[in-house]
């Protein structure tokens, strides 16, 4: 006898999907706040980026502590205490670091905000770790992926929003580009913020929604924690010879990537001799999707947070650079170009006719675009010469067609693409190289789910350990972008730095190909059906 289907909690994921836009928000945001950071603080490109590194570094050491008390205490925590309350904490945890922003501004004190914004990604970090699978429980697990891309096309949204938004508190409208920037703009924004995490905090908790807790039993695994570690301890030692020596950053930032992907490489190797005490890291498919989300984060990240300086740059777009008022449109359109790919991306999970599902691929992307055309109408933006950047988003339409919601197909196609575009937005300059460099967004759009249903493809009782390990390596988007930002501080030229992007594209397409391979050879159907993005 066929089970009826539980309903929707439709209140409990509303208010849900609140959390999701403001991830999205406050992750795009960073890009008007890093070259306002670099100049109000006089910093160089690499410093500058360490905002982002502090946000998503707290993303891994947040994962791998929650993963690591728990392998301790011998049972999930998350599953202890339950979504709902893990969403909570999570909530109050960023409360405290968009407070702790403004006494940092007030005290013109670079690395307090730093303490800020890490405290603020700690907080996202147990939010995201109790959001997905809550979202799934609240209504029909069959159903499941359909709320997910909900939010996902949400947290999209956030993300296009969020720089226009942020660039009115801090500069006003793009008519008052010569407004000077004071604490107050940065006290006012940030007091917004923490007001409505707080509001959406105590929403939760008098909310009369499910607890969300699950009795799985924790798999813990020995060897998987001490690569883990060895990563963790390995970062810290370099930031620490980072500040006490003058050893140069892109060395350091070189050593890094080589440390990691090592641990990574070795774990590989190791676990393929003998599976004993891995976990889920005995799975070639899940070490190979760890490096691939670590590059995946890293360059959608990375392309973003040093796009600010390339716009400023005299003689790239304009003669004498843009003044930072004047980026947000195409920050804006970076991200709205990531809501473009996962709104295609979520057509997937409807029941639609092979043709109309094609019709839709077509449609959807021209509706999401002209959105982000209107949004930035509103604000002021001109958006003239945005409007050939319809040729962009045409090649990344055929490019899902041509895909068929296949991951490694999609994967494939899509990391090629990026590496030509990067390549052509390195070798020309103007409006051309910005067209270029934005479709990266495009193509970055659904890598996530590609690689994430992928890497966690037969992991049986191992998935949740292994979509933990996956989340971990959001560090990407820690370690990535102030590399790009070290060569472009070395070759005193950011345009060249883009090259950096390129080859992270490149290396996802031969991950791509490396993937299939160790699936094919378990007899596993690689190319399932995907959802929307991350």
């Amino acid at each position: 006898m066929n089970q009826p289907k539980q309903p929707t909690n439709t209140g409990a994921l509303a208010t849900l999907v609140i959390v999701f836009f403001f991830w999205g928000f406050i992750a795009a945001s960073n890009s008007i706040f890093i070259p306002f950071c670099r100049t109000h603080f006089r910093l160089n490109q690499f410093e500058s980026q360490l905002i982002g590194s502090a946000f998503y570094g707290a993303y891994f050491v947040g994962s791998l502590l929650l993963y690591l008390l728990s392998s301790v205490l011998g049972y999930d925590i998350l599953n202890k205490i339950g979504y709902k309350r893990g969403i909570i904490y999570g909530l109050v945890i960023s409360v405290i670091g968009a407070l702790l922003i403004i006494p940092s501004a007030n005290a013109n004190s670079f690395w307090m905000i730093l303490v800020a914004f890490f405290i603020v990604a700690l907080g996202f970090s147990l939010q995201q770790t109790a959001a997905q699978p809550f979202a799934i429980a609240l209504g029909d697990p069959s159903t499941g992926s359909h709320r997910l891309n909900l939010a996902g096309g949400v947290n999209s949204l956030g993300t296009t929003l969020g720089p226009i938004i942020v660039s009115y508190f801090l500069f006003g409208t793009p008519s008052a580009s010569n407004k000077s920037v004071t604490v107050t703009n940065v006290n006012n924004l940030y007091m917004i913020v923490a007001a409505v995490f707080a509001a959406v905090a105590l929403f939760f908790a008098f909310s009369k929604l499910p607890e969300g807790k699950d009795d799985a039993k924790f798999e813990g695994s020995r060897k998987a924690s001490y690569s883990l570690i060895t990563i963790f301890l390995f970062l810290i030692i370099i930031v620490a010879i980072g500040q006490l020596t003058d050893i140069g950053k892109l060395p350091l930032l070189v050593i890094t990537l080589i440390g990691i992907f090592s641990v990574l490489l070795f774990s590989y190797r190791s676990a393929s001799l003998n599976s004993e005490g891995w976990g889920a890291m005995k799975y070639q498919q899940l070490i190979l999707g760890m490096i691939g989300i670590f590059l995946y984060v890293g360059v959608e990240v990375t392309i973003d947070n040093n796009f600010g300086a390339l716009l400023k740059s005299p003689g790239y777009l304009t003669d004498s650079g843009l003044l930072d008022s004047q980026i947000s449109k195409y920050i804006s359109l970076y991200w709205g170009s990531l809501m473009i790919g996962r709104w295609t991306g979520a057509i997937s999970v409807f029941n639609l006719s092979s043709t109309n599902r094609k019709i839709a691929t077509i449609i959807v992307p021209f509706v999401a675009f002209a959105i982000i055309l209107g949004v930035n109408h509103l604000y002021g933006n001109g958006i003239r010469n945005l409007l050939p950047y319809v040729i962009c988003i045409a090649i990344a339409i055929a490019a899902f067609l041509y895909g068929q919601t296949k991951p490694v197909k999609t994967l494939l196609t899509l990391a090629i693409l990026a590496t030509i575009s990067m390549v052509i937005g390195v070798s020309l300059k103007g409006i051309v190289s910005v067209y270029a460099i934005m479709a990266g967004g495009l193509c970055c759009s659904i890598m996530w789910p590609c690689i994430f249903s992928l890497g966690v493809a037969g992991l049986g009782k191992y998935t949740s350990q292994g979509s933990a390990f996956l989340i971990m390596m959001i560090l990407g988007g820690a370690v990535i972008p102030p590399f790009q930002g070290s060569v472009g501080d070395k070759t005193n030229n950011m345009h060249i730095s883009y090259i950096v992007a390129a080859c992270c594209f490149a290396a996802l397409a031969f991950l791509a190909v490396r993937l299939r391979g160790v699936l094919k050879a378990q007899g596993l159907n690689f190319d399932e059906q995907i959802g929307g993005g991350h």
